[in-house]
């Protein structure tokens, strides 16, 4: 059994009822396009918050272009934080020498 499913990452833009969400997709292959997603069964048994600005990796079929299925939420990066150090440079941990 094959699975044709197209991963998309995508910002979370409005809520509706049923676990049911507006994603507006961010990566190149799909810029700005908008699909209805539900949550995928995972999510819900581990019982995983969803709020409008997360973003979400989404999975949909080439069928039906409009739906699609959360898969998973990344976690928030908070503002100011340095989200990798650069490379090449080390960092030195406080009382001990390089």
């Amino acid at each position: 059994m094959s699975k044709d499913v197209i991963e998309l990452i995508g910002i979370v833009e409005e809520s509706f009822p049923n676990a049911t969400f507006r994603v507006r997709i961010t990566s190149e292959e799909a810029k700005d396009h908008e699909l209805l997603c539900h949550l995928a069964g995972r999510m819900r048994v581990h019982r995983v918050r969803i709020l409008p600005g997360d973003r979400v990796k989404v999975e949909m079929t080439p069928y039906d272009l409009k739906k699609g299925r959360i898969v998973y939420r990344f976690l928030p990066v908070p503002p100011g934080s340095p989200s990798s150090t650069p490379s090449g440079s080390s960092v030195s941990t406080p009382g001990k020498p390089s």
